[in-house]
């Protein structure tokens, strides 16, 4: 069997060596590092291989797929939304693991290639038999097209659900999200759709227009593409130095006496006494712990620390996580990010004004004040100032900068 190189087939061969080169190193780097989002990208990158290597081979002259292996499964089909699926949870969630509940994502990959294997061991008699008699009368491809998109529909709302919930949940646990906002999934999102879309339109055009084996080599094309950008991202993709640990499951409240201790992140372990049992505080006073807590924040200016985290805080003040963040959010009106990037908003207003500051740059004293990014920066002082830190520092003793914060905040009920 020879491959024909030609501009059909040449293209889609390079994608697809593409794809399994990265997905070996993913396996590799997941296996070392014990990262099983890596491992389950690499699987990602694979499925994406097998949705080009029919027309690679087919445009190469190769032609064992409908000779030989004629309704043998040769995508992963069914199975592909569900990895990128839980690509996005293991990535989210560090301690993510599979479960027997999971195994039901499996099952309409399993239906579609027990059906296939099972005719294909019959012979390629009974294939040609079968596709003429039952398959195509009785329009099953047809059905299984439409359940796969619709399908690829679902778990695309999934993930983009689980994304906008991960989004919400750092705010309210790191004052520094910048490096872990994962805007690299809000791409890969984007181009999962793009590639649906794509895929749709010219099956209709299919549909509408006839369009030969030849004419449908643009759809496969972009899925070439499509894994030259997956795989170098992806791979690429920094990592976060803390343990994400987000599940998109209710968290259980704080006076809550059962399975108190299953209620802590793994990123906020609390003290664990002697006898091993782990106290919460129920129903705490939340004018007595904002006190605390406004004191602190005053005295000890942990917000000068660029990666605080909520967990982080909780320690100081000899709590946890849960209480904290009712302390936050009912006391303040505040979620944790925005809490701590005020202080920093309002440390900048003072140190831009300081004569011994003048020999620094806007930026550089914003890094004195704890933010870790110039984007961060801008945008958190824009948000409670509402002009830019350069308007701010050209004027800081006019009146209407010095009084942006609203009444309630924190700031000012010191």
């Amino acid at each position: 069997m020879n491959f024909y190189f030609n501009s059909y087939s040449t293209p889609l061969l390079f994608g697809f060596m593409q794809g399994w080169v990265y997905a070996i190193l993913l396996w590799v780097r997941g296996r070392r590092e014990e990262r099983l989002s890596d491992v389950l990208l690499g699987w990602v990158l694979v499925g994406m291989c097998f949705n080009i290597w029919e027309y690679m081979l087919g445009f190469g002259g190769l032609e064992f797929l409908w000779r030989e292996l004629e309704f043998f499964p040769r995508t992963l089909g069914f199975l592909f939304p569900p990895l990128c699926y839980f690509y996005l949870k293991s990535q989210f969630n560090a301690d993510f693991r599979f479960s027997r509940r999971d195994l039901w994502h499996a099952v309409p990959f399993l239906l579609d290639a027990g059906y296939h294997v099972l005719v294909f061991l019959q012979g390629p008699a009974f294939v040609e038999r079968w596709k003429e008699t039952v398959h195509y009368p009785f329009h099953i491809e047809d059905i299984t097209y439409v359940l796969s998109t619709g399908q690829d529909i679902g778990y695309l709302y999934l993930s983009l659900r689980l994304y906008r919930e991960y989004r919400a949940w750092i705010k309210t646990q790191f004052s520094d999200t910048e490096t872990i906002s994962f805007r690299w999934f809000r791409n890969f999102l984007l181009a999962l759709t793009i590639s649906s879309v794509v895929s749709f339109t010219v099956t209709l055009l299919d549909i509408w227009l006839d369009l030969t084996y030849w004419q449908d080599w643009w759809d496969e094309l972009f899925g070439a593409v499509l894994i030259y950008y997956v795989s170098i991202a992806g791979y690429s993709q920094p990592q976060p130095a803390r343990r994400l640990v987000f599940s998109d499951t209710p968290p259980i409240r704080p006076d809550d006496t059962s399975d108190r201790i299953a209620a802590q992140s793994a990123t906020d372990p609390l003290p664990v006494p002697a006898n091993n049992e782990v106290t919460i505080e129920p129903n705490p006073d939340i004018q007595e712990w904002k006190e605390k807590l406004l004191v602190l924040m005053a005295q000890e200016k942990p917000y000068l620390e660029p990666e605080l985290s909520l967990s982080d805080l909780a320690r100081r003040m000899h709590t946890n996580s849960s209480v904290l963040s009712q302390v936050i959010n009912a006391g303040t009106g505040r979620n944790f990010n925005d809490f701590v990037n005020e202080y920093r908003v309002e440390e900048f207003k003072q140190q831009v004004s300081k004569p011994a500051n003048s020999h620094l740059s806007l930026l550089g004293i914003a890094l004195e004040c704890g933010f870790n990014s110039k984007a961060t920066f801008n945008r958190a002082f824009k948000k409670f100032t509402g002009v830019s830190p350069k308007t701010f520092a050209d004027d800081p003793t006019k009146p209407d900068n010095l009084t942006v914060a609203s009444p309630e905040s924190p700031l000012l009920n010191q």
